[in-house]
This record gives C-alpha cells, structure tokens and sequence, in this order.
C-alpha cells in the first residue's frame, strides 16, 4: 500500500526538484482523478439529456435538428470514451513508475507539457516526429 503524501493546496511541480517524485506523482494523479470524474459527470448528463430528448417530434425539421443534436452529443461522448481510457491509463503509468517519461525516447516529458496534457506519452520532440511521420505516410 502506498503512503498518503503530503501536497499543499498551491503545489506545482517545478524543474529544480527530482523529476517524478512522490509530491509530483501525487500532483498528476489527483489532476488527472479530478479530470477523469469531470468527464464521467459530463457524461452522466448527456445520457439524461438524450434520455429525455428520446420524445417523439411530429415536425420533420424539428425531428432532423434533434437528430443532428443527438449524433453531436453521441461523438462527444465517444471522445470522452475514448479520454477517460487515455486517464486511466496515464493512471496506471504512475503507479507502475513509467509516468512522465516517452514511451518512445525514454527521456522525462517537460513538466509544462505534462501540466497541459496530462496523459502525454511522448516528449513535444516526439509527438512532432511521430506527427510528421503520420503525414507523410497520408500523402502516400
């Protein structure tokens, strides 16, 4: 079992400190926590809202705009889907240790940018290389 550390109100992870220590591990996991339950609540909200929007429209137009409102919410849903696996698994990082460096390089991610996106996987250089190679292999 892992011990309780300790984390004032304020704290922000800072460059002149040991990179992923307990007070920095600590950080992300509860910026991450909050994000992830942020996403569940959101969603929670969209499945009564399409609940309730499920009510027979007799106007065509009407009907086609709701249609349309239902299939936007349905997208955003998957995205949030889609996130929280990303939270859970940035989660599952920092118990493992492995939080915080790139999964391609091996070398720590920039506090700044894990602040940003939390659930980076690659340092700024990395994700520009691997963006790069996506698009060239596109245009093929």
């Amino acid at each position: 079992m892992k011990r309780q550390t300790f984390l004032p109100e304020d704290y922000r992870p800072a460059e002149d400190e040991p990179f992923m220590n307990d007070r920095q591990l600590e950080y992300f996991r509860r910026k991450l926590v909050a994000w992830k339950q942020e996403l569940l609540d959101q969603s929670a909200e969209t499945l009564e809202v399409l609940q309730d929007s499920a009510r027979n429209v007799p106007d065509i137009a009407d009907r086609a705009s709701e249609e349309t409102d239902r299939s936007i919410e349905l997208r955003t849903r998957d995205r949030q889907r889609k996130l929280v696996s990303k939270i859970d698994a940035a989660l599952r990082r920092i118990e493992t240790g492995d939080y915080g460096y790139c999964e391609m390089t091996g070398e720590p991610i920039s506090l700044k940018r894990l602040d940003a996106r939390p659930i980076a996987t690659l340092t700024l250089e990395a994700q520009e290389r691997h963006e790069r190679r996506e698009r060239v292999h596109r245009d093929d």
